[in-house]
């Protein structure tokens, strides 16, 4: 279909407008962590508020206040979750992936590929998008939390304590 309706497409320039408008209010006060990606945690509610946001717009069945109130639902939830883990060791180890650590000093760790399926190709691609093209020159590539991957040349590596909480290291 292309046109229903000219109120259709007024309450979605409303409603819309409105629930930008309240989204952004609610990242507001909610704070920053919000919408970080620390963890798969917080990609997800980045995701399901971004998911809200279109269902809120096109779908005539959700009201605007059905839907303010998801988005609160949403940010209260994962700030409950963020304060629990940052204090509750045993609630952080539940709710968040440790760091993995898949090269050291040079070598590839294969068992670590192999339980984080990851290849060589991706670290190997990691290690050319930090401008080094030498595998022998890094110290560390690590697979964090959030599945991306750092990596930490041996010139770089001074003591190393950036790698404390790092599996493997």
């Amino acid at each position: 279909m292309w046109f229903d309706s000219w109120s259709d497409v007024f309450r979605v320039l409303l409603v819309g407008t409105a629930s930008y408008a309240a989204l952004i209010v609610v990242l507001r006060v909610y704070g920053k962590r919000t919408l970080s990606q620390l963890n798969a945690f917080d990609f997800v509610v980045t995701v399901a508020l971004g998911s809200t946001l279109a269902t809120i717009l096109l779908s005539s069945d959700v009201s605007f206040l059905e839907g303010l109130t998801a988005f609160v639902l949403l940010a209260t939830l994962q700030l409950m979750i963020a304060v629990v883990t940052s204090r509750v060791a045993w609630a952080r180890r539940a709710t968040t992936a440790r760091p993995v650590l898949l090269v050291r000093d040079g070598r590839l760790d294969e068992e670590a590929l192999r339980r984080n399926r990851m290849s060589e190709t991706d670290v190997l691609q990691a290690v050319r998008s930090a401008g080094k093209g030498d595998l022998g020159a890094i110290a560390a590539v690590v697979l964090e939390a959030t599945g991306a991957l750092s990596v930490v040349a041996t010139s770089d590596l001074g003591d190393g304590s950036a790698l404390a909480d790092v599996e493997g290291r």
